[in-house]
C-alpha cells in the first residue's frame, strides 16, 4: 500500500446519527471530540506503513477545540478534515476542521496533541527520526 500524503489534508465523510443530538437539538459538542479522533485515526491507517501501525499506538495529551456553527440532524453528514502540524518532544500536533458537507461551511476547528506510546508497554515511545520526518512540519527542526 502506498502511503498518503502527509503534508496534504486528508477528509473522511461522516454520517451525523439521531445519538449525536443533544437536548438543544444539535450535534452534541463532545461528538465533534469523537470526529476529530476518527479523521486522526482515518489519516494514521492512510498514511503509515503496516509495521508503524503494529509497532505504534496514540494517545491524545491535548484537545482545543472551537465551536463556530452548530450542526444538525438534517444536515445529514459533516466532512472531518485533517493535517499534520509540528512535532516535538513526542508531542504531535494535528489540526481538524470540522465542515457541514453540504456547504463545507466550518462547524469547529480543533488542534489536538498526539503522543506515540508502545503497544506491549503502553508506555511513551519515541517514534524515531522517519516518523518525525513525515509526521511533521517542523521535521527540519528535528
Amino acid at each position: 500500500m502506498q502511503p498518503a500524503p502527509l503534508r496534504q489534508p486528508f477528509e473522511i465523510e461522516i454520517a451525523i446519527t439521531p445519538a449525536d443530538i443533544d437536548q438543544l437539538d444539535h450535534v452534541n459538542n463532545v461528538v465533534y471530540l469523537r470526529w476529530v479522533q476518527e479523521a486522526a485515526i482515518a489519516h494514521w491507517s492512510a498514511a503509515a506503513t503496516e509495521e508503524e501501525q503494529r509497532s505504534l499506538l496514540w494517545v491524545v495529551a491535548r484537545h482545543e477545540i472551537d465551536y463556530r456553527r452548530p450542526a444538525f440532524r438534517q444536515d445529514g453528514s459533516v466532512i472531518a478534515r485533517t493535517w499534520i502540524g509540528e512535532a516535538r518532544n513526542q508531542a504531535f500536533e494535528r489540526h481538524t476542521e470540522i465542515l457541514r458537507a453540504s456547504d463545507r461551511k466550518v462547524l469547529a476547528k480543533a488542534r489536538t496533541f498526539w503522543r506515540p506510546i508502545d503497544p506491549a508497554t503502553m508506555r511513551p515511545v519515541d517514534p524515531g527520526a522517519d516518523l518525525y520526518a513525515r509526521f511533521s512540519t517542523s521535521a527540519e527542526e528535528q
